[in-house]
């Protein structure tokens, strides 16, 4: 199943997107990321990729793959219902082959959230003992 969230995703644009995310701990990053598909970059006003946008290669269990990076371009907030988590700055890492959302490892941390049980898709926030379920997953075609 995996633990998915729900976020709300703010470009600099001002365009705004309501999305679950796969909290991915094996999307390793040195900067805070949060992968979009093509189609989602679309609605945030990323795509055609901006200027700044940068065409880097990525390794993944695929293989590599390129991607555009954004530099901090993008404020997301966790939405759990009871409380809100944001925003973070975090740079947009635009797929070209993925179809859903999927935070990187710094990301994760930085949001305050805690994996407990990927499988069954618990988790928590950092700073709480309540056990919160997993959201559906959402793809962007």
């Amino acid at each position: 199943m995996g633990v998915r969230v729900k976020l709300k995703i703010v470009s600099r644009s001002g365009k705004e997107v309501i999305t679950s995310a796969l909290a991915n701990s094996g999307f390793e990053a040195e900067t805070s990321q949060l992968l979009i598909p093509r189609s989602l970059a679309r609605e945030l006003d990323l795509w055609p990729p901006p200027p700044d946008a940068h065409l880097v290669e990525v390794g993944t269990a695929g293989g590599p793959v390129r991607n555009y990076l954004i530099p901090k371009t993008l404020d997301v907030y966790v939405l759990a219902g009871d409380r809100t988590v944001g925003p973070i700055k975090c740079d947009a890492m635009i797929s070209l082959i993925e179809y859903e959302v999927l935070i990187s490892d710094v990301l994760i941390e930085e949001l305050g959230v805690v994996l407990l049980a990927p499988k069954t898709g618990l988790w928590r926030f950092k700073d709480e003992d309540r056990v919160r379920v997993s959201e559906a997953p959402q793809y962007w075609f």
